[in-house]
């Protein structure tokens, strides 16, 4: 696992794979759990024309719906091939609101410039998360959030993420919202939310049991409502939303 192969992983794709990372979210089966974590994300965050740096961004989807949504925002990733993409995605939406820098975000340059920071699906890519965390912090300013969207416990052993280790020999580990705590605390944010993975959520609560039964669809619905519930209670172990806050600056 290494940073050269994050930065070789665009080019390394199959030409058919490259246009699936550029259509994401609409390109993927899973179209509407990405909307339902976006939408959960865009609660967190405070209200637009704030500035949003959005760090592992790849190939700037994410930068884009929140750019449409009146954010200013600055997209970072280390593969400056997946930052062209983004930029050409930009260019054909003309939007002026987002722009896009090449960096790796275990060093970013930024101090005290934005209002909120996202890691969606990245911070999992990191060599060492507490250097990832830490340049989110000082880039924030005084009162800042930086809002986080990982993989929890098991990731690694996914088969999809083993395939993509030993294919591209890319970084992939767990990263539950305990981690990032810790990580966060490390960096100096001050207090911690926890939320429920809202893709997850989405997938498990809205897909209709395949049943002819009413009344088994009404039982299983009606557990399914009882396991969220359970839900919130499981997120420091398996994946979720953590937002966590900076303090205010001292007079």
């Amino acid at each position: 696992m290494s940073k050269q192969a994050e930065i070789d992983y665009f080019q390394a794709m199959l030409p058919e794979e490259r246009q699936h990372a550029i259509g994401k979210p609409f390109s993927d089966p899973n179209c509407p759990n990405y909307l339902a974590e976006m939408g959960a994300i865009m609660r967190l965050l405070p209200p637009p024309p704030a500035r949003i740096i959005d760090i592992g961004c790849g190939t700037g989807w994410t930068s884009l719906f929140l750019a449409r949504r009146g954010y200013d925002v600055t997209g970072i990733d280390i593969s400056a091939d997946m930052l062209q993409a983004a930029e050409t995605s930009c260019r054909g939406e003309e939007l002026d609101s987002v722009r896009f820098a090449a960096h790796d975000f275990e060093s970013l340059p930024y101090e005290a410039e934005f209002d909120a920071a996202l890691f969606y699906d990245a911070l999992h890519h990191a060599v060492d998360e507490e250097q990832a965390v830490r340049g989110a912090y000082r880039a924030l300013r005084p009162r800042g959030i930086c809002v986080t969207s990982e993989p929890g416990f098991g990731h690694t052993r996914n088969p999809v993420s083993r395939a993509h280790v030993a294919r591209f020999g890319v970084t992939e580990r767990d990263m539950p919202p305990s981690r990032i705590i810790a990580a966060g605390r490390k960096a100096g944010f001050q207090t911690f939310d926890v939320f429920p993975n809202a893709y997850r959520l989405s997938h498990f609560v809205y897909n209709q049991p395949r049943f002819e039964s009413a009344p088994v669809r009404r039982w299983i619905h009606s557990l399914k409502i009882g396991l969220m519930c359970a839900m919130p209670i499981l997120q420091l172990r398996n994946g979720g939303i953590v937002c966590m806050r900076k303090q205010e600056a001292i007079r």
